[in-house]
């Protein structure tokens, strides 16, 4: 009893301390509530979960690897909290199947992100704006008029130039800004799994990082707009590139759909992700060469046999190449530009693999799990090896990169 008066006397004492008492207490209780609100027994299996932070503790600094060790225990379909949002995590090809395939509409949408949010300005890009209309209208005008098969022909030369770029900045060791604007987008955000500790960002300097780097990308991006709006007309068809289309179509245009910062959007989506992806996988795939000798040498023998003397690489002597890209599809097997795709988020209640998902329930498929996965690729785990790509020459039917 004197324990008790204590206690009471000890908090009544310090206000803080009893504010923060309450309000932890707050939180655990409401957790629990809409833990067993949301709780069903057809839900995938979960592993159990702390209060307010759910499952967040578990994935550590590398979230591909924590979730595939995770799937070894509650099986390839396996349910999270993330803070406040229930995640449905997919580690195997059946269930990405299910997810990205059979039901891709009920899946068609995308979590917000403040981050993302502000660096791609209010969502007017493709690539994380939600399933809408405006979504619609964009992937049209991508797949139509910036990524057709004649489109990117036509490209070809900004391809060729670029990879001298390309070259010519790896031999300097040059960094660019986009390293620093990939790593902000990937920056994990506290508000967006448990909102209300968003205050959190001001103080952590978030907030001032994501405004600067939007900040540099922003005038880069309207000078280079800029500089294409005053030539146009100038170029040929074949010298024209991406922003070069997008002026027409706003041109063309009857609607606002496609306005200034829609372009700059859709610019820096292809931009960044076309750079950041394209180091990752040179990265992973000299590592891989160089750890493989014997892989190494059948490369230098293929380049030596079709290039001869000639120095210039282009894509049809690339084309040629079947060794190379066979090495390079199995350096993405192993290690994806992107471990984690980008996750998405259900428009209604649906059934994933005899399992009850429901609406608004965020999905990650872990593309690094499956590309690993022993039932699959044996013991492919340990890296590009010289007989997991063909010995002969030949043609093959399939998904290539």
């Amino acid at each position: 009893m004197y324990g008790l008066q204590q206690f009471f006397i000890f908090f009544l004492s310090h206000p803080l301390q009893l504010a923060s008492l309450l309000l932890f207490l707050f939180l655990s209780a409401k957790f629990l509530l809409l833990s067993k609100k949301n709780s069903n027994s057809n839900s995938p299996p979960s592993p159990w979960k702390l209060p307010i932070l759910g499952n967040l503790h578990q994935l550590g600094t590398h979230p591909h690897r924590a979730l595939r060790s995770l799937s070894l225990t509650h099986g390839p379909l396996f349910l999270l909290r993330l803070g406040s949002a229930p995640t449905l995590v997919a580690s195997s090809p059946e269930s990405a199947k299910q997810i990205m395939k059979t039901h891709d509409l009920a899946f068609s949408n995308r979590p917000y992100s403040a981050i993302s949010n502000r660096l791609l300005y209010n969502y007017k890009d493709l690539s994380q704006t939600p399933y809408s209309p405006y979504w619609r209208q964009m992937r049209a005008i991508c797949v139509t008029r910036l990524l057709s098969a004649r489109r990117v022909a036509s490209f070809r030369h900004i391809r060729e130039q670029e990879a001298a770029f390309l070259v010519a900045a790896i031999e300097e060791g040059a960094s660019t800004p986009l390293d620093e604007f990939g790593a902000v987008l990937g920056t994990v955000n506290v508000a967006d799994f448990i909102p209300w500790l968003g205050w959190v960002n001001r103080f952590n300097g978030l907030d001032r990082r994501v405004e600067k780097v939007f900040a540099e990308f922003d005038e880069f991006l309207d000078r280079v707009v800029e500089d294409h709006r005053l030539t146009t007309g100038e170029k040929s068809e074949e010298e024209e590139d991406i922003v070069d289309v997008l002026l027409q179509i706003q041109r063309e245009t009857s609607n606002s759909a496609v306005d200034r910062d829609t372009i700059k959007a859709i610019v820096l989506d292809m931009f960044a992700a076309g750079s950041d992806t394209t180091y990752t996988a040179l990265e992973w795939t000299m590592t891989e060469i160089l750890r493989h000798p014997r892989v190494m040498e059948k490369l230098q023998q293929e380049i030596r046999v079709i290039l001869g003397d000639e120095r210039n690489v282009n894509e049809e002597v690339i084309e040629r190449m079947d060794y190379l890209k066979a090495v390079i599809k199995e350096s993405f097997r192993l290690h994806p530009p992107i471990p984690l795709l980008v996750p998405r988020e259900s428009t209604q209640d649906v059934k994933v693999q005899g399992y009850d998902v429901p609406e608004k329930t965020r999905v990650i498929v872990n593309a690094w799990a499956i590309g690993r996965d022993p039932k699959r690729w044996g013991d492919g785990r340990r890296g590009v090896q010289a007989g997991a790509v063909p010995e002969q020459q030949g043609r093959f039917q399939g998904a290539g990169f």
